[in-house]
């Protein structure tokens, strides 16, 4: 189910105003990681307010954003139970004309919103501006080696088709939206448990032009707490958000007339091959395999792509 849309608007000059920045992060018993994922967000320079969601926390998630004296930070108790219910709060209650919406483990790399915003000073147009991340253990170590892609161009302009045949963006911490757009296209739907998010920026590649720049933002961190919940998370888990995104009217109007069914066979794709790199990375490899299984019976072609992705996914790639 998503927020009620209003009317798409024409999107405003980025140039005509001054930039406001809103960071909105989602919060349930984060206090492991909160303190320093708050701090991230107030070291942007570009950053007008950070709003605090508690999504029914009974840790000290609310005793530790209490008690760092910023301005700009709000708090604010989620009125519905999940993620995407708290990032929808934050985003109405949100003054910024871009929002940000980070998790509550992760961190903002220095001066990520100020080399956002200059990409989006250079596509006045877009409705989004993204960039990449790194991934870090609990302690805050480097554990990824996505700095060694650094030659890989991500799509910019009209990449909702591209988009729709599997999630390229991946996390919310690495991108600008702009709130007048979020709003329009109903922000994120609660009725889905995953995947939601890819759903949502689909939404928005419908609505506008992206702009990607080739930086890495964001600390993604991988911890106990994540990591045993992708642990359990099958195929089958993801392909209800495959359904609604090839059930979406404001999808499939801007989709190339007959590509739908190429561009679901290849989301599935794409999500079964995540979930083997998933597989990979707690030591089941034999699962890994099955899973690859899954992408031969769909597509014989796309094995060799999977299996290298797999392959790349045991070095952290």
């Amino acid at each position: 189910m998503l927020d009620t849309p209003a009317a798409a608007p024409a999107v405003t000059d980025a140039c005509a105003m001054s930039p406001a920045v809103s960071v909105v992060i989602p919060a349930k018993n984060a206090a492991a990681y909160l303190g320093e994922t708050i701090a991230s967000a107030l070291a942007q320079a570009d950053v007008t307010e950070v709003i605090v969601v508690d999504d029914g926390s009974t840790d000290d998630t609310v005793a530790i954003v209490r008690s760092i004296r910023d301005p700009r930070l709000r708090l604010m108790t989620n009125d519905a139970p999940g993620v995407s219910a708290a990032r929808n709060l934050g985003a109405r209650t949100a003054r910024g004309n871009w929002l940000v919406f980070l998790d509550a483990d992760d961190r903002l790399r220095p001066n990520s919103v100020t080399t956002l915003l200059a990409a989006a000073k250079a596509a006045p147009h877009a409705v989004l501006v993204y960039g990449d991340y790194n991934t870090i253990d609990s302690a805050g170590r480097r554990i990824g080696r996505r700095d060694l892609l650094k030659g890989r161009q991500k799509p910019s302009g009209n990449v909702l088709e591209r988009l729709a045949g599997g999630n390229f963006i991946v996390n919310g911490g690495i991108m600008l939206i702009r709130s007048e757009v979020f709003h329009a296209t109903g922000g994120f739907d609660i009725s889905l448990r995953y995947c939601e998010d890819w759903h949502c920026w689909c939404r928005l590649a419908a609505t506008g032009e992206f702009a990607y720049v080739p930086e890495l933002l964001l600390d993604y961190r991988l911890h106990t707490a994540n990591t045993m919940n992708a642990a359990v998370r099958t195929p089958q888990d993801f392909f209800p958000a495959v359904a609604r995104v090839f059930d979406d009217e404001l999808i499939l109007r801007k989709l190339p007339t007959g590509a739908a069914p190429r561009l679901r066979q290849a989301a599935e794709i794409h999500l079964v091959t995540y979930a083997a790199t998933q597989a990979v990375r707690f030591g089941r490899h034999r699962e890994a395999l099955g899973y690859l299984g899954m992408v031969g019976r769909r597509s014989l072609k796309a094995m060799p792509r999977s299996a290298v992705k797999i392959a790349l996914s045991y070095f952290g790639i």
